[in-house]
């Protein structure tokens, strides 16, 4: 009867460690779950665009600019698209810069490449809605 009592004791102990621990994974997993994405203040997406509007001097081209990647990305550092490897503020597929301004420097770069300004790709955007 003493070995029965002291062996259900023993598991009760057992099952309260094993209870504990669960209890604790639990919450580290809901506290990793609800930590936020760092989301951008105002001020540091306004520097961004100062940044670009800056680096193509033209009014006009800036908007165009603002309008093609306030749709890709909303101007968010790293936002990746769900449908394919592109990343960053330009969407730029296999990008790996996490640089904000390097985003942009390479962003600019591939629209001189591939449309020659802000405005023809943002013409082709609205055709195809991607650039």
């Amino acid at each position: 009867m003493i070995r029965s009592i002291l062996r259900w004791r023993a598991a009760r102990r057992l099952a309260r460690k094993r209870c504990l621990v669960l209890s604790g994974s639990l919450c580290v997993i809901m506290i990793i779950s609800m930590t936020p994405v760092k989301a951008y203040s105002k001020s540091e997406i306004e520097a961004y665009k100062l940044y670009a509007h800056m680096k193509l001097i033209n009014t006009k081209e800036f908007r165009c600019l603002d309008d093609l990647w306030t749709k890709e990305s909303n101007w968010n550092p790293t936002s990746k698209n769900k449908h394919s490897s592109a990343y960053g503020i330009p969407q730029i597929l296999g990008l790996k810069e996490k640089n904000p301004y390097k985003q942009i420097d390479k962003g600019l770069s591939y629209i001189l490449h591939r449309h020659l300004t802000p405005c023809l790709a943002w013409a082709y955007w609205k055709k195809e809605k991607h650039y």
